[in-house]
């Protein structure tokens, strides 16, 4: 599957089906240690999903939200709720249309997708990261699973300017129950964010069964 990159908004609305396409290839090797640390923050991470998808639902279309930021390129991304600092390098489509992923290797950056709207801009933007590296050891969004309901996220941008954001939702799900695609990339009224790593990690495969979501809003 390929997708127009005539601009970022026209290709949200398909680009789901590359995001799951990445986010499944997730492997990691089996942590000597026998712990799933993968299985971090599952519970209230379902919890908080089940209790705020009505209220998600409803929120863009009855409350526009703060007023919108012109584009510009995120350069750094700061969660201090759970201790990340992290340059933002930008990641595109592949030839076969599959949404680029941030190198595996430790110390990897996060990874902003040009087709969704800046942060700040109207829209979901949508920021990509590991759980783990190539070589076993912790990715940056390792404790990603820890993120709750009202924590912060700031952006720094290109021309300055910091974009924050408030932790509205959070949601864990099984790759093979589907990917939320109008949630994840549905346009929205107001400026949002979104945050994407793999979870769930099976000792038996390495593989990573899981992804974790964070959903943000524009603070006012």
């Amino acid at each position: 599957m390929t997708f127009p990159s005539t601009g970022r908004r026209a290709v949200l609305t398909g680009c789901a089906a590359a995001a799951l396409l990445l986010i499944a290839s997730c492997s990691v090797p089996p942590d000597p240690s026998g712990a799933d640390s993968a299985g971090r923050g599952e519970s209230s991470a379902s919890a908080s999903a089940s209790e705020s998808d009505s209220a998600a639902a409803t929120r863009g279309a009855l409350d526009p939200g703060p007023e919108a930021l012109p584009a510009s390129e995120p350069t750094t991304i700061s969660l201090p709720g759970i201790d990340v600092e992290s340059e933002v390098m930008q990641l595109g489509l592949q030839d076969d249309g599959v949404i680029e992923v941030p190198p595996y290797n430790l110390g990897s950056p996060a990874g902003w997708f040009v087709h969704s709207p800046t942060p700040g801009e109207v829209g979901p933007s949508v920021i990509l990261g590991h759980r783990n590296g190539i070589e076993g050891g912790p990715g940056i969004f390792a404790d990603l699973p820890q993120t709750e309901v009202g924590d912060s996220i700031a952006i720094t941008r290109q021309d300055g300017s910091v974009a924050s954001f408030t932790v509205y939702r959070t949601e864990l799900f099984r790759k093979d129950e589907g990917f939320p695609t109008l949630e994840v990339y549905g346009n929205t009224v107001g400026p949002e964010i979104r945050l994407i790593t793999c979870d769930g990690l099976n000792q038996e495969t390495g593989m990573l069964e899981d992804n974790f979501i964070v959903y943000a809003t524009l603070d006012t």
